[in-house]
């Protein structure tokens, strides 16, 4: 009792213990102790002392503790002790970096130290389970204690219990569980772990993403009253930004599950926008964040694009716009709205179309553009803010040529209204302003608008400005010049660095490409010595960039010269250099601009950000200039004469390939056209093909038959000729016929004679063939069954074989009676030839003969049908005898197997019978034995004549 008296502040006796020492003795009662109750409150009073003596109680009791967090899982009170124990030993306490009485080297060994607690608990990878696991528990007093602990580890290591979690079993699904607890104090520390636990690790990221924790967030956002909301919404809105920036699969996930519309009622502002509280503000800039983070140029241009055209479809990018244009609105909010916009539509056309129709609410109604243009080059506004518009004028131009036209229209004499402030109005004003930072926003703004873009640069050649009063307007290009070059006021005001810069990156994006414009600017005689005299000579650090730059203009007008100026040749300006300034010396003063620290820094991303307004030198686009010239330029001055004729003839060379294959395109691609017509032809001259065949054979037919009919007519018409003609004419004509149909009554009666030759041998092969069959069926012929079958058989080719008999008879009969009516037709021919004395014929003869040819005729006819029926009898007799033999062949596969059968039988019966000859010889020598033992044993014999007695007896009874 003492002891716990000494812990818990009561008065004891004697010296009292050191902290060391009573958490020594805590640590044993701990270890030693076997009832719970005590171990609860040697573990409270560790708790106590863990903040004031953090060194020694991590040092001595933390295994201690891991212990009561293995064994004592049912007791939830000591395991809250436990928690909260070692919560304070590895958290680096807020109040103590708060503390006055801390140092600096104070505070860094308690993080020292909260790191090292770290590192001894998550040397067992099971001790970060077991936490995962005590996060299953709902009570209160272990769940929160354990979220607590597990955040102040991935606070001080990260890295490593992410890599735990990370392959520990459904590690990270039970994190997620907290954001589902009723308990807000639970939720919202959870929401601060799952914050700890997904900084800078992509794969946690996914999994968290693929947990549905998006829609859990949004749905938390909005139940907090989204941008109204407290710090719940901050944290949420965190969380969001750690789960997207920088992880593609994520952003895409987020596009494909529509969570860009629900960010839409975000951004809806009233018109009453005063007294926003720090919340709010903060909640909102949170909220535009998430927004760029979609749409932010580091990312793939077609997930970008995509976001783009989501945001304009679900009326994202309008709601920003509305924002834009309201009234109110902090000046970090409008900034950070200018530059979500701005991202929006960077790139897109629809969305830069859209921007550009957009008015401010102002009488007379202003562009959107011409705006914010007007803050730009506004010295009072904020820098940031003034950075901002320029970001958004450069993603407004960017890839979008309709826009650069529009802006340089406004610049362009024939557009320019007096009544109305135009963009050009703006830009020039700003160029040529007193202030460096308005002139270097103006003269960057203006380089955009001609970025890639050859006919505006062309176009901006006609800009004419009036300087003053009864002078002769000057162009913008020689202006500009003049700035850089005169000794007046103007060069006192522009003398600054960052307006000299300035100007020099707008005449290096408006001649590079572009021999016109390079034309006109060496056309001023004072602009050539300017650039050499500001490149030999040795100015200070600050000048540096200038000559840099000053090489740079002067490198271009050599590269992009068309040699249209006699004095101002290629050859001509590099023998300027070479005696001037010297290749060496031009190429060092060239190098300086990518030397200089604020280039790469503006070369890493297109929005331009600077701590100061004395920093902002370079743009990110004219950076891309810098790149692409600089080694060209300095193999152009170092070339001879001789190697630029080569390349000269070398790019006309390939100029007129390219012009020939352009031309060869263009063949082709008429070539294409008209195969592609001529495909069309050929389908529809095919369709019309088929419709005139079908039409030509209908015309066919429709012919034949005519052609038929004309045939009977004609021989209609011959016949009453014949009539009509001398009997001399008849029967000079009717001999003639009888000799032509005589010929060919020979040539059919010996076909005829032929084809019976030929029938005879074949009926000579059927009955061989049937002789054979008859042999081979009374061979087969051995059952019963097989033999009344083969009987059958026999009968039918009897009656074939009569039936073929009756044909040769029938053959023969008509050979006959072909032979004679042969002799009778050589009698009449014979008769007829002879000459008559009167010259004339009998008329009865003549009608005799015209009858026995009609009957010649006729009968030759029936004798070929009788041919031609004698043909297909024989066809069905060949048949008949095919299907004969295969019926023989099936009988005998028959035979085969019932005599295959029959044996088998005989062989089981005689198996049987062995059988039963032994069984018998069993029961005789049974019986024999009973007998001998002494046993009546009945004879079958016996047995027979009991029953047939019984049989009797039955019979007796029956008559009764």
């Amino acid at each position: 009792m003492n002891f716990f008296r000494g812990v818990m502040g009561g008065q004891a006796a004697g010296p009292q213990p050191s902290g060391a020492e009573t958490i020594q003795k805590l640590c044993d009662r701990v270890a030693s102790s076997t009832l719970l109750e005590d171990r609860r409150d040697a573990v409270r009073a560790l708790k106590s002392l863990s903040k004031k003596y953090r060194m020694e109680v991590g040092t001595q009791a933390m295994d201690h503790l891991i212990n009561i967090l293995q064994t004592d899982r049912s007791d939830s009170e000591i395991l809250g002790y436990a928690l909260d124990t070692l919560y304070n030993i590895i958290c680096n306490d807020e109040e103590e970096e708060q503390d006055e009485s801390e140092d600096e080297n104070a505070q860094k060994q308690a993080d020292d130290l909260g790191a090292q607690f770290t590192d001894k608990f998550i040397q067992d990878p099971e001790h970060i389970t077991l936490l995962l696991t005590l996060l299953e528990e709902f009570d209160f007093h272990v769940r929160w204690p354990g979220v607590k602990l597990l955040t102040a580890l991935l606070k001080n290591q990260g890295v490593q219990v992410q890599g735990i979690i990370l392959v520990s079993p459904m590690g990270v699904s039970r994190l997620m569980d907290l954001l589902a607890d009723s308990r807000e104090v639970i939720r919202n520390d959870g929401l601060l772990l799952l914050q700890q636990l997904t900084k800078g690790n992509a794969a946690i990221q996914k999994i968290v993403a693929f947990e549905n924790a998006f829609e859990r967030l949004l749905d938390i956002i909005t139940e907090e009253g989204s941008s109204d909301g407290g710090i719940v919404v901050e944290d949420c809105l965190l969380l969001l930004l750690n789960l997207l920036k920088n992880n593609s699969s994520n952003q895409n996930f987020f596009k494909e599950g529509s969570y860009i519309q629900r960010m839409k009622p975000w951004f809806e502002v009233g018109d009453d926008n005063a007294g926003w509280s720090a919340q709010k503000v903060t909640n909102l800039h949170l909220m535009l964040q998430l927004v760029r983070v979609m749409v932010s140029p580091v990312n793939s241009p077609g997930a970008t694009a995509s976001c783009q055209k989501s945001m304009y479809q679900c009326d994202l990018l309008q709601q920003l716009c509305t924002i834009l244009m309201a009234t109110g609105v902090p000046a970090d909010i409008l900034t950070e709205t200018i530059n979500t916009v701005s991202e929006v539509i960077r790139g897109s056309q629809v969305n830069q179309d859209y921007f550009a129709s957009v008015n401010a609410p102002s009488n007379p109604p202003r562009p959107a553009i011409v705006v914010l243009l007007m803050s730009m080059v506004n010295e009072r506004q904020p820098f940031v803010l003034r950075c901002a518009v320029l970001y958004c004028f450069q993603c407004f131009l960017y890839k979008n040529q309709k826009g650069q036209g529009e802006i340089v229209a406004t610049l362009l004499p024939s557009t320019i209204d007096a009544n109305s402030i135009s963009a050009g109005q703006l830009l020039c004003g700003g160029l040529f302003s007193a202030d460096s930072l308005s002139n270097w926003c103006a003269a960057v703004a203006l380089a955009h608008a001609l970025q890639d873009n050859l006919t505006q640069k062309e176009q901006l050649l006609r800009v004419q400005l009036a300087t003053s009063l009864g002078k002769p307007p000057v162009s913008l290009l020689q202006q500009c010049t003049n700035i850089l070059s005169q000794g007046d006021k103007i060069v006192r005001q522009g003398s600054k660095v960052q307006t000299r810069v300035g100007l020099l990156m707008l005449l290096c994006t408006w001649i590079s490409n572009c021999p016109i414009a390079v034309t006109h600017f060496l056309h001023n005689q004072e602009n050539v010595p300017f650039l050499t005299a500001q490149i030999s000579e040795n100015l200070g650090e600050d000048e540096r960039l200038v000559q840099g730059l000053c090489a740079l203009l002067l490198g271009i007008c050599i590269y992009y010269n068309d040699n249209s100026l006699e004095n101002y040749t290629k050859e001509k300006l590099k023998q300027l250099i070479e005696k001037r300034i010297g290749k060496e010396n031009f190429v060092e003063k060239l190098g300086f601009i990518t030397k200089h620290e604020l280039y790469s820094r503006a070369a890493q991303k297109p929005q331009p950000v600077f701590p100061s307004p004395e920093q902002m030198l370079f743009d990110h686009e004219f950076t891309k200039l810098v790149k692409e010239l600089e080694g060209v330029i300095t193999k152009a001055v170092h070339k001879s004469t001789e190697e630029e004729k080569k390349e000269e003839e070398v790019k006309k060379t390939l100029e007129q390939h390219d012009n020939i294959v352009t031309q060869y395109k263009e063949l082709i691609r008429e070539q294409d056209a008209q195969i592609q017509e001529l495909k069309e032809q050929v389908a529809s001259m095919t369709s019309q093909n088929e419709q005139m065949q079908t039409t030509v054979t209908q015309q066919l037919s429709q012919i034949q038959q005519h052609k038929d009919q004309y045939n009977i007519l004609k021989l209609k018409l011959g016949k009453e000729n014949q009539s009509q003609s001398s009997s001399q004419g008849d029967g000079s004509q009717m001999n003639g016929l009888q000799t032509e149909e005589l010929s060919q009554l020979r040539e059919e009666v010996e076909e005829l004679r032929k084809q019976h030759s030929l029938l005879q041998t074949q009926l000579g092969d059927k009955d061989a063939l049937i002789n054979t069959l008859k042999s081979g069926a009374s061979q087969t012929a051995d059952g019963p069954a097989g033999g009344s079958d083969n009987t059958e058989l026999l009968q039918e080719l009897e009656a074939l074989r009569n039936q073929v008999q009756s044909q040769s008879t029938e053959i023969t009969q008509l050979k006959t009676e072909r032979q004679d009516l042969l002799r009778k037709a050589e009698a009449g021919s014979s008769d007829t030839a002879v000459p008559t004395s009167d010259g004339s014929l009998d008329g009865a003869k003549m009608a005799e003969l015209e009858g026995r040819l009609t009957a010649q005729t006729s009968e030759t006819q029936r004798l070929e049908e009788e041919v031609k029926r004698l043909s297909e009898s024989r066809a069905e007799l060949e048949q008949q005898l095919a299907s004969s033999t295969s019926t023989v062949a099936i009988l005998q596969t028959e035979k085969t197997k019932l005599q295959t059968e029959v044996q088998e039988s005989k062989k089981e019966q005689d198996d049987l019978l062995m059988l039963l000859a032994d069984q018998d010889q069993k029961i005789h020598n049974l019986k024999q034995r009973l007998k001998d033992l002494g046993e009546t044993v009945e004879d079958e014999d016996d047995l027979d004549a009991r029953d047939q007695t019984d049989d009797d007896d039955e019979e007796d009874e029956d008559e009764d």
